[in-house]
């Protein structure tokens, strides 16, 4: 008996021990291993919905789910929408009287869970509660806002979560740490010091209400850039998240200013090339999160824009949590649906060049990309997107040449908003120069005009990375500020944008090498793989033919002149396996 009781003693010492594993400090939580499979999984889904999803409304380029904070800051666009489609009535219309439309009629959990498996996805991230702090749980901390009690009067976090777990996937959580309009700490209202309340009282309980109840596998936290990690008690949630859930438990990096750990999350960008821990895009497949009807269908990326993007992603050693936003009736809008379908499509041929690899010792082969047209003006702000669907949205540049013409013979002040690299000249003279980079440099220039003349103007931009704006400004004594009109530029001004574009992809698992073309070779695949004799085989996926090969200066020819239309399998991206090739990926 004693011995029994001695081995059962032991077994709670041992789980005691590991439950405290994780100190509630930075360094403790650093030394803790990333779990493997999130690398391994390459693809998640992020669902965006609630009330948000009632409007579904934003700038042709905005985020929908921001609609609170438009009414907030007294947006004149989302206002006029809101009283000209939902009224007024006898007292003005609140936002929190749209949980009367947010039904959820249509959603069914379990057809959601079975797209998403069919798109490819590994790991699914439901936004459990959006900065406007409704709940998609019963939580107790927001007893009157949440979908239980009201909307669709059911549990979307217990009734997804379930469908998911059924279906293989792994569950994960977003979580925002701050609300606009809480009591206790209004975000971006109150002074960002005065959130330690906020925090004890009712973020730091209501998370660990949420976790400790379903248990989620990933953390996306965000809504805390204004905030330091140490404010919003992060390292403390965080090692006792990873305490609670263990070792397969993983969260972002999105906790606060001074925060080291987490997975990095990149959003709307064209990737990142760190490998120092894992990482994964988030993006919507239009460019907002939650649904935007007010979205033209050039923002959405086409089905074979994204398995290329997707193929670069993972090729620099990173994933994508691809966003979904289901209309208000819980219906994932065809589009999208067809989306994921096409994707899944691709993956069931070309999977195991994507799942579970590692990057080689370079990701891609490059190629020059040059787009040419007229624009009216230099009046550009690219949000989460690029010029053209062939440009890169980070890394490029763009040139304006042509004939400027002012109204009065004076001197006029030129002005460049934006945050990256800008050069203006005026008849070969440089009037402007701003760099980010140079404390030196200024966004103002001046030039003296003569009515009666034409003028040449060359304008040069260079997008580094995050937002590309660039929207030149003039005035003179008698010119108010205003934005160059095109009326200036008699013919417009002849643009030319240019970047660097991956042309193939590589990616590794154990001796294999993966080659993956996101433009068909007709007659030959030229890579940058120096000669090997321990190659064996080289196949198109899909196919069952091997394919001829060889070298030269350093390079490794493939002949593709014997594929067949019926060996095709995609438009988008053609994987060619290369096997075995010995320790060359990245460990």
């Amino acid at each position: 008996m004693k011995k029994h009781l001695l081995v059962i003693l032991f077994i709670f010492i041992i789980i005691g021990s590991f439950s405290q594993a994780i100190q509630p400090n930075w360094e403790s939580i650093e030394q803790r291993p990333y779990p493997q499979w999130f690398s391994d999984a390459k693809l998640g889904i992020f669902i965006h919905w609630g009330l948000y999803s009632v409007p579904a409304y934003a700038s042709r380029e905005g985020y929908a789910e921001w609609y609170l904070k438009g009414l907030m800051v007294g947006d004149s666009n989302r206002i006029q929408f809101q009283n000209r489609v939902f009224g007024t009535d006898d007292k003005e219309f609140q936002y929190a009287d749209f949980a009367r439309f947010f039904k959820g009629e249509l959603f069914r959990p379990e057809e959601w869970a079975r797209l998403f498996k069919r798109a490819g996805a590994k790991y699914v991230v439901l936004v459990t509660k959006h900065h406007d702090g409704y709940c998609l749980w019963d939580s107790k901390f927001q007893p009157e806002w949440n979908s239980v009690v009201s909307g669709p009067h059911r549990n979307i976090v217990e009734e997804l979560t379930n469908a998911v777990r059924n279906e293989g996937l792994t569950m994960g959580f977003y979580y925002s740490l701050l609300e606009w309009n809480n009591p206790l700490h209004r975000w971006t209202v109150d002074a960002n010091d005065s959130v330690q309340r906020y925090v004890d009282e009712y973020m730091v309980p209501q998370f660990k209400e949420l976790v400790t109840r379903y248990r989620p596998s990933l953390i996306f936290a965000d809504g805390d850039w204004d905030n330091r990690a140490e404010q919003l008690r992060s390292a403390e949630l965080i090692s006792w998240y990873y305490n609670l859930n263990g070792e397969d438990a993983i969260v972002n990096n999105r906790w606060g200013n001074g925060n080291p750990h987490g997975f990095r999350t990149p959003e709307y960008s064209a990737g990142i090339t760190l490998t120092d821990r894992p990482w994964a895009e988030c993006r919507g497949l239009g460019r907002s999160f939650g649904l935007n009807r007010n979205e033209p269908i050039e923002n959405y990326l086409t089905s074979d824009e994204l398995i290329r993007h997707f193929a670069k992603l993972v090729a620099a050693g990173g994933g994508m949590t691809l966003n979904v936003g289901p209309a208000a009736d819980g219906q994932i809008p065809l589009l999208q649906q067809e989306r994921l379908l096409d994707l899944g499509k691709w993956l069931e041929i070309n999977g195991e060049a994507i799942y579970g690899t590692r990057p080689f010792t370079h990701f891609y082969e490059m190629k020059d990309v040059e787009i040419q047209r007229i624009d009216a003006q230099v009046n550009f702000d690219w949000k989460r997107n690029s010029p053209h669907p062939a440009i890169a949205y980070d890394h490029f540049t763009a040139t304006w040449e042509g004939d400027i013409q002012a109204t009065y013979n004076e001197e006029y002040t030129f002005e460049i908003e934006t945050d990256d690299a800008t050069d203006v000249f005026i008849d070969g003279k440089r009037i402007l120069h701003f760099n980010p980079s140079d404390a030196t440099s200024s966004k103002i220039g001046k030039f003296s005009f003569k009515k009666s003349l034409k003028h040449t103007i060359r304008v040069v931009f260079v997008e580094n990375d995050l937002e590309a704006v660039a929207i030149l400004h003039w005035s003179s004594p008698s010119q108010t500020s205003e934005i160059v009109p095109a009326t200036a530029f008699e013919h417009g001004l002849s643009a030319t944008y240019t970047c660097q574009q991956p042309t193939v992809c590589y990616t590794t698992k154990g001796d294999t090498l993966y080659a993956i073309a996101l433009d068909f070779p007709q007659d030959q695949l030229v890579l940058n793989v120096s000669d090997n004799s321990e190659f064996q085989q080289i196949t198109l996926l899909g196919s069952d033919k091997t394919l001829p090969y060889s070298y030269k200066n350093g390079q490794l020819f493939i002949d593709t002149k014997s594929l067949k239309y019926s060996d095709l399998h995609s438009t988008a991206a053609w994987v060619f396996k290369i096997v075995p090739i010995a320790q060359r990926s990245k460990k």
